[in-house]
């Protein structure tokens, strides 16, 4: 092995580790090194896993990655993980890999998953991963992740040798076309075909043991084609929005609502079939307190609701747990309105 690479600041060159690690590590490092020399447009870097410990570092990072984050080399494992916001890792869902579904794992889930992400990098010998990523600046981009691993057994390291791309304007774009489709036009809540995704994700975290269950809510305006007919239809959009404000505003952040369609209204929430009744019952005596004023004149409105969890079910699916919120709204709808069900 030659001399130690400039502003080395690894562990695998100047620790007790096997020569067959150390010259391969020496070896990317200098072949690493001229993507910086040429300014090509990819961030390239070096981490090892030490699975004894469970500690990870870097063993190379590119110029340009280290003037991105503003720091050192021997900073950076800290640098990198405090400034990633978001993490989305895509997955094929079928053998014939036609299908690609997209895993969101949010920031202060990183932490508690990045033992497992870790282990999946390993088996699978590969690194596809899209990171947000908060700059010092105070700007925000998106990077690609791609890379492949190699194991050491006889050191108990892994070498992840991967590169980061700049991808922050084809997922703004991709943002961006979600929320055209997913947001409703009237109330700016999320539509209806957002549900199947919010399932997913909820379904995710039931399945990695981060919640234990999660709950559905179908909610309905009550009488509320006699309110268009009574004050004409501004005044129905009028009170779709405004109740769709107020409901924004009572929601925790683990919470979401959305438009279902027409006068009907969804939320999923984690916790719980209480968690769920207590939402919509929280829901409920707002809606049954605030007064909505339309050109000039006040109207009253009430809403009923049915609540579903996944508790009540060994595997539930979405149309499941809809069906029986929905079967509930209309008990609460035959039981004389302005009520919350969530038990048979």
């Amino acid at each position: 092995m030659d001399v130690l690479p400039t502003a080395y600041a690894g562990r695998i060159l100047t620790g007790d580790y096997s020569r067959t690690l150390q010259e391969r590590t020496f070896s990317i490092i200098k072949a690493s090194q001229q993507f910086d020399n040429y300014s090509f447009p990819l961030m390239p870097y070096i981490t090892a896993w030490n699975q004894e410990d469970n500690t990870i570092w870097y063993e190379f990072v590119g110029q340009q990655l280290m003037d991105l984050l503003d720091t050192t080399p021997d900073n950076m494992s800290r640098a990198f993980r405090n400034a990633i916001q978001d993490q989305r890792i895509f997955h094929y869902t079928d053998v014939s890999q036609s299908e690609i579904a997209e895993e969101v794992i949010t920031r202060h889930q990183i932490s508690d998953k990045r033992h497992n992400l870790r282990k999946n990098v390993q088996k699978n010998k590969k690194v596809e991963a899209v990171y947000q990523v908060a700059l010092p600046s105070g700007n925000t981009i998106w990077l690609k992740d791609r890379g492949k691993v190699e194991l050491f057994p006889g050191d108990n390291i892994t070498l992840t040798l991967g590169c980061l791309t700049d991808v922050s304007k084809e997922m703004e774009q991709k943002l961006f076309l979600e929320q055209i489709g997913y947001v409703d036009d009237l109330t700016g809540l999320p539509k209806r075909n957002i549900l199947d995704k919010l399932f997913e994700i909820r379904t995710g975290e039931r399945q990695r043991g981060y919640i234990k269950e999660f709950s559905v809510l179908m909610i309905d305006i009550d009488h509320f084609k006699s309110i268009n007919d009574t004050y004409g239809h501004q005044a129905g959009d009028f009170i779709l929005k405004e109740m769709a404000t107020l409901i924004s505003s009572l929601k925790r952040k683990e919470e979401t609502i959305g438009r279902y369609g027409g006068e009907e209204f969804y939320g999923i929430c984690r916790g719980t079939l209480q968690s769920g009744v207590e939402l919509a019952e929280r829901i409920r005596r707002n809606i049954e307190r605030h007064v909505f004023t339309h050109n000039n004149t006040d109207i009253n409105i009430t809403i009923s609701a049915g609540v579903a969890s996944t508790e009540e079910m060994e595997q539930g699916s979405m149309d499941t747990l809809l069906a029986l919120a929905d079967k509930r709204l209309y008990q609460a709808k035959h039981q004389g309105r302005n009520k919350v069900i969530g038990k048979e």
